[in-house]
């Protein structure tokens, strides 16, 4: 963990229709929340819920309801699926607690994304560990679970960049994945300078310290890889395809790209003399993946 952890967190509070918190969730992690966490897990469907965000400083109020509205529309709502916003401050180890009720491992053919206290029994899968850091970095959020899967049905253990890597599990997960003795290159990059301090704790916790992260993106110097990740958003997506593209050599892996973007991402693509992408589903979130040896 980082010196971030060392004071007090401040905590938005949002009530909201229950059928939106995707759409909340979702705005929350734009807006750069640590994590995020909905306060009827257990319980009775009910009309409303609280979705919590924990940050480290308050976000500007401005850009917060602009990033709500844009996120409720996206996802087919307007703005009175929200009822009532409140800030409160709350202690680390409060904070800590609530993820350790709350964050559960998430499990896919191959892989355990699992808590550090999370206890798991004898598994022929491969267990990788997180730190409580962000939320969309845990390996539970959709677009995660999509590349894990792309990891699970083409990998072969070849050279690989990721990224927008942030706490590292698709650099690890792919690591991880690789047979003893025959390891190929695994780099991750990132533009937040946390997320890559992070990525290294996890990758020295889970004993693949030799990934090698880096603060920054793919650039036109970037040398090519077997296997690139982009786990972003569309926005962001779309700008870097050139440069995604040019730098994979077998397979491209992209997500983070809402069910409605499908269309514009592979329009982009085909742009791009790109037209096998095959794209997976998981919730209100796709996948596209291109794959040159197919």
């Amino acid at each position: 963990m980082n010196s971030k952890t060392d004071k007090n967190w401040f905590a938005l509070d949002i009530l909201i229709d229950s059928n939106a918190s995707e759409a909340v969730e979702f705005a929350l992690n734009e807006l750069d929340a640590l994590g995020t966490e909905i306060n009827n897990l257990g319980k009775l469907p009910t009309e409303t819920l609280t979705v919590t965000g924990y940050f480290n400083e308050k976000p500007d109020e401005n850009f917060l309801q602009n990033q709500l509205s844009d996120a409720l529309q996206i996802y087919g709502f307007d703005d009175s699926a929200i009822k009532n916003l409140a800030w409160r401050e709350v202690e680390n180890q409060d904070w800590l607690a609530e993820w350790k009720k709350t964050w559960k491992p998430t499990v896919t053919d191959k892989f355990i994304i699992a808590p550090m206290w999370e206890t798991i029994e004898n598994t022929d899968k491969i267990v990788i560990r997180i730190e409580p850091s962000m939320a969309f970095g845990t390996g539970t959020h959709e677009t995660t679970r999509l590349c894990l899967r792309a990891i699970e049905e083409f990998y072969n253990g070849e050279s690989v960049l990721d990224v927008g890597t942030g706490t590292g599990i698709l650099a690890i997960a792919a690591l991880k994945s690789q047979v003893s003795g025959l390891k190929s290159q695994v780099v991750g990059c990132d533009v937040d300078e946390d997320s890559i301090v992070i990525a290294k704790e996890n990758a020295e916790v889970n004993g693949t310290p030799e990934i090698e992260f880096y603060v920054g993106s793919i650039a036109e110097d970037t040398p090519n890889f077997d296997v690139v990740f982009a786990n972003l958003t569309a926005d962001v997506i779309v700008p870097l395809l050139p440069l995604l593209t040019a730098k994979f050599n077998k397979l491209l892996v992209l997500s983070g790209i809402l069910q409605e973007q499908q269309d514009w991402v592979l329009g982009e693509l085909k742009k791009l003399g790109i037209e096998n992408g095959e794209v997976k589903v998981d919730g209100e979130w796709i996948s596209v993946t291109v794959n040159k040896s197919a």
